[in-house]
């Protein structure tokens, strides 16, 4: 309700605001299992207003609330009609109404400065209680003939504050004679203030569902993807009534004809957040539309949001898609890490580097770029953290979970994938939800990107599972990052103890790169063959020309066991020179011999 005024009557307000706390105070706990019996009505209505009050929290209408008011009527507080007035400038006029016939509240105008109970109390702020017929007549002549005489024996007319102003005035007619004694007086006084609270949440929640639902409209026209590359889509807000929160997800018509894709997630659910988000979507959205690379991006994306100075960060990923080659250049601020879908259906966890969230302004914006090959029929899976976390999930629990989700079928049906995750997590079944609390699955908004690379007609897919890691010189957590994606492609292996004999010689390997060169180590590994039968191989190539020695080391020696390793262990394995560097490899049958 806008306009209105509340100069005049401001200690009377203030002595009325002391009894209403007062009023709330009495309805404590011992009040809730009162029955209604008219023999104590202060304590009765302290718990009508209790129950009320909290409905009135989640109307969302004037109507509504009128009619939850309604049903407190009883032979104590004979209330029969009701009505809403606004004041607008220099005029009164009726807003909303329940119990008068239709049509008559909207021709309702009234000048400010006229003789009537509703008019007085816009002007002062102090409430008009009228006891009975005559009183209306004897108080305000000029207005009795504009008032609701039909079988109403008394009224109310009581102010309206919304947004720390007195804006409106309601109005309770009863059809039976009441006392302001006992205590309902100030019941009504605090109604009025509860109806006001009611009306400016209703009014912020209209305009918040307004702007969450163009910023909804405009996350679902999100592209299909390129050519060669399929993008599926999917967006659930958080339960607390907004349709879009602080997540977002978009993608990008890149020149040469790569895509590029996002996906973020602004500190926050609510309509601050929301707002927030869509600056910095259009923002990341213009960044990489002008042609910078992926931590450039991130980098003026950080400082965009920095300069508005809201005190909020974000978390994101960025990344470009080459569908000629499959090669995706990604750039990671504070976000989960993405999810690595392979043709047969197992589910890597996809370490790639990353700097800050998005907007801490610390100096420190250096967005480091993985490469990661996307083969054909392979998907990439990024989301937000309300995929993972919402059910009462932490980060390794969640991950279970959405790893259960994503493996099953084919990857010919997106959609279809897209649509069984966001099931597993917004209405699993009893299987799925353990002991995980039924009502919090929707506590966080969720948004989820798929990325599938199309096969080409030209050849056919390459079956198998296949793994390629850069370990470069400056990533300390990267070995350890390198052995949970490994031990994920092996996840199905019919010999566990052959699972950390692989562990261990790619520990070998990978470490022997980093401690005797400067130059990054790939990690290639390939799973072929029937189950139970099935071969890994495993590949590990530097830039270094310096071809490794099998030596003998001592007993304290803390190097040198390398190939000694793989000569025991592994059931082939060479050394084969490249045109700049080497590569060391090795072999494991699932089938094959014992171990020694």
């Amino acid at each position: 309700m806008a306009g209105g005024r509340g100069g005049e009557g401001g200690e009377e307000r203030d002595a009325e605001l002391r009894q209403v706390e007062a009023l709330n105070r009495m309805a404590g706990p011992s009040s809730a299992g009162v029955s209604g019996g008219a023999s104590d009505p202060t304590r009765h209505r302290s718990a009508d207003l209790l129950v009320t009050g909290h409905a009135l929290a989640w109307v969302e209408s004037l109507g509504e609330a009128l009619v939850l008011i309604s049903q407190l009527a009883d032979a104590t507080l004979p209330l029969s009609r009701q009505a809403v007035f606004r004041a607008d400038r220099e005029v009164l006029h009726c807003v909303g109404q329940f119990g008068h016939p239709d049509g008559e509240c909207d021709a309702f105008r009234l000048p400010l400065e006229t003789s009537h109970p509703a008019a007085q109390v816009a002007r002062t702020g102090r409430p008009v209680f009228l006891a009975s017929p005559r009183e209306y007549r004897d108080r305000f002549p000029s207005g009795w003939p504009l008032s609701d005489r039909d079988g109403q024996e008394a009224w109310a007319f009581l102010p309206l504050t919304t947004y720390g102003q007195l804006t409106g005035v309601w109005m309770a007619a009863f059809d039976a004679p009441v006392r302001m004694t006992d205590g309902l007086g100030s019941f009504l006084l605090t109604l009025a203030r509860l109806l006001g609270r009611s009306i400016e949440q209703t009014y912020n929640g209209q305009a918040d569902r307004a702007l969450s639902q163009s910023l909804r409209s405009s996350m679902s026209r999100i592209g299909p993807g390129v050519e060669g590359l399929t993008v599926s889509a999917r967006y659930v807000p958080t339960g607390g009534g907004l349709m879009v929160g602080g997540d977002w997800f978009d993608s990008i018509t890149l020149p040469s004809g790569r895509l590029g894709l996002v996906i973020g997630d602004v500190q926050g659910h609510d309509v601050q957040a929301a707002g927030l988000m869509s600056q910095l979507r259009t923002a990341i959205h213009a960044y990489a539309a002008e042609g910078h690379g992926p931590d450039a991006v991130l980098v003026r994306a950080s400082h965009f949001l920095a300069s508005l100075d809201e005190g909020r960060f974000a978390t994101c990923i960025y990344l470009e898609a080459d569908p000629a080659t499959g090669i995706l250049r990604i750039a990671r601020a504070g976000h989960p890490h993405p999810v690595l879908r392979l043709p047969d259906g197992t589910c890597l966890l996809k370490h790639v580097r990353g700097g800050l969230p998005l907007g801490l302004d610390l100096g420190e914006d250096d967005y480091p770029v993985s490469v990661v090959s996307l083969r054909e029929n392979e998907i990439l899976m990024l989301c937000t953290d309300g995929l993972i976390e919402s059910g009462g999930h932490d980060m390794y629990s969640g991950w279970l979970r959405v790893r259960d989700a994503l493996t099953p079928g084919g990857p010919d049906d997106l959609d279809g994938l897209a649509d069984r995750l966001l099931n597993a997590v917004v209405a699993p079944s009893p299987a799925q939800a353990g002991d995980q609390p039924a009502a919090s699955f929707t506590e966080d908004d969720i948004a989820l990107l798929l990325l599938r690379r199309d096969p080409s007609d030209a050849r056919a897919v390459r079956s198998g599972r296949h793994l390629r890691f850069t370990l470069e010189q400056d990533q300390a957590q990267g070995l350890a990052d390198a052995r949970i994606e490994f031990q994920g492609l092996l996840h199905d292996w019919a010999r566990p103890e052959q699972v950390d004999t692989a562990l261990l010689l790619v520990s070998e390997l990978l470490g022997n790169v980093l401690v005797h060169t400067e130059h990054a180590a790939v990690l290639r590994a390939d799973v072929g063959g029937a189950h139970g039968r099935r071969r890994l191989r495993v590949e590990v190539t530097d830039r270094s020309d310096d071809v490794p020695h099998r030596r003998a080391p001592g007993e304290l020696s803390s190097s040198g066991r390398g190939l000694v390793l793989l000569d025991l262990l592994a059931h082939r394995w060479n050394i084969r020179p490249e045109p700049e560097g080497k590569t060391v490899w090795f072999e494991l049958d699932e089938d094959g011999p014992e171990e020694p």
